[in-house]
């Protein structure tokens, strides 16, 4: 993961390192390794995924999770997206056999009462309602105090969000 310095008003790198420590503990898989790459990022959709790419390469990674919307920015003036929520992923797809490094897409998952965590797809087609929190209502719930659903966010990670200072 990247934990280096973030924009203003974001959760800053120290923080992140100590929610993926938690997250590490909470997911206790022996199959992944946790590095960190103090790396600012830059908001520059596909293009910096592919630098992501080439920079994880270069630590010897081969394969490469890439999430919806990845380094994604919006318009200062008109607040729409900049990039396509996939582009990022189209653009490295379409470069990964030249890399030599594997893409694994994060699906778009989500929470529904019946099903637990499914594929947002799969919940489309069984009609089932997703259960949503935004991120704006997330922080909102975090600085109130409030409890935020164990669906959305491991307790662990929320006690150290709640102990930062840009949460």
């Amino acid at each position: 993961p990247t934990c280096g310095p973030t924009q203003e008003g974001d959760i800053d790198g120290v923080t992140r390192y100590k929610t993926y420590e938690v997250l590490k503990v909470e997911t206790a898989n022996p199959q992944i390794e946790w590095a960190y790459l103090p790396y600012s990022m830059h908001m520059a959709g596909p293009r910096e995924a592919m630098q992501h790419m080439i920079i994880r390469k270069n630590y010897g990674c081969t394969h490469f999770i890439i999430g919806r919307d990845m380094a994604g920015s919006k318009s200062s003036i008109t607040e729409e997206d900049f990039y396509g929520p996939y582009d990022a992923q189209d653009f490295a797809n379409a470069n990964s056999e030249e890399l030599g490094v594997k893409t694994v897409p994060s699906l778009n998952l989500v929470y529904t009462a019946e099903k637990g965590y499914i594929t947002a797809d799969e919940a489309k087609t069984e009609s089932l309602k997703p259960l949503k929190l935004s991120g704006t209502e997330f922080r909102r719930m975090l600085r109130a105090g409030e409890d935020i659903p164990e669906w959305f966010a491991f307790k662990s990670v929320v006690e150290v969000l709640r102990n930062c200072e840009n949460a």
